[in-house]
């Protein structure tokens, strides 16, 4: 039941983050003016703004000026459903829940948002550091697990001072958005366990470091292309949230 909850909640969600996408980077208000199509400014209307079903009615076009709308709106609807799905089934019915969900909201849409403009925007960056700390905390509270809210702040502290001393030893490899999500990053990872802490951190260089190697291979780039990394980073923290165990085990296998 959880799960079916949160996959709806997460379609919701997703209808929103391409809102949020789309307009966050050019600095508008993600309120008003209702969704409308960005080229004819046409109101879209209420029957076609459920997720996914939505686009699929209006066979990706505009009900009115009939030019395509991007498969990528049902997609980012889609799979902001199955992984909401996907962390309520690991999370569990609990007080850690809504962090983790609000985390992954925002994961997405920072991560669309890099891979499009190259930035983290600080509005969605930087109020998500009082609301997970709340919501840490509140979860702390309830689960009489002080312990690992301590973890959560020492976890964040650690991976923003590394990310930072990243920036200052090398600036042209890191950017100041990568360290203002790292805090994030460290926070819900520490939470879990150090053993996510350090396998999500871990992971997001190997991601990084992947599909550097296939940019180069495809002949998409050079050594010097320069790759948006806020998508590593939150790729890392859903990897250590469903596998840290296994990745750890592997790696120690694999260095033993």
């Amino acid at each position: 039941m959880i799960a079916a909850f949160a996959g709806v909640l997460g379609l919701l969600v997703g209808s929103f983050l391409n809102v949020v996408v789309y307009r966050v980077p050019r600095g508008e208000s993600v309120v008003r003016p209702p969704s409308h199509c960005p080229r004819c400014g046409s109101l879209v209307r209420s029957r076609h703004n459920a997720p996914v079903l939505g686009w699929i009615l209006l066979r990706g076009r505009c009900a009115d000026c009939r030019l395509p709308i991007s498969v990528r709106y049902p997609l980012v609807e889609l799979a902001t459903g199955v992984l909401f799905a996907a962390v309520a089934l690991r999370v569990g019915v609990g007080a850690a829940l809504p962090a983790y969900l609000w985390f992954t909201g925002a994961g997405i849409a920072l991560a669309l948002i890099d891979l499009d403009v190259r930035r983290l925007p600080n509005a969605i960056v930087a109020p998500s550091y009082p609301i997970l700390l709340g919501l840490l905390a509140g979860a702390a509270a309830w689960g009489h697990d002080w312990g690992a809210f301590a973890r959560a702040v020492i976890g964040g502290a650690m991976l923003f001072a590394f990310y930072m001393s990243l920036v200052l030893v090398y600036p042209a490899g890191m950017g100041w958005g990568d360290v203002k999500l790292a805090g994030l990053v460290g926070g819900v990872l520490a939470f879990l366990s150090w053993q996510a802490f350090f396998v999500g951190a871990f992971v997001a260089f190997v991601l990084g470091a992947l599909v550097g190697i296939a940019v180069l291979a495809l002949g998409r780039g050079g050594r010097k292309t320069a790759l948006p990394f806020g998508p590593f980073m939150i790729g890392g923290v859903l990897l250590a949230l469903f596998a840290a165990a296994p990745v750890a085990s592997w790696y120690g296998a694999l260095v033993g």
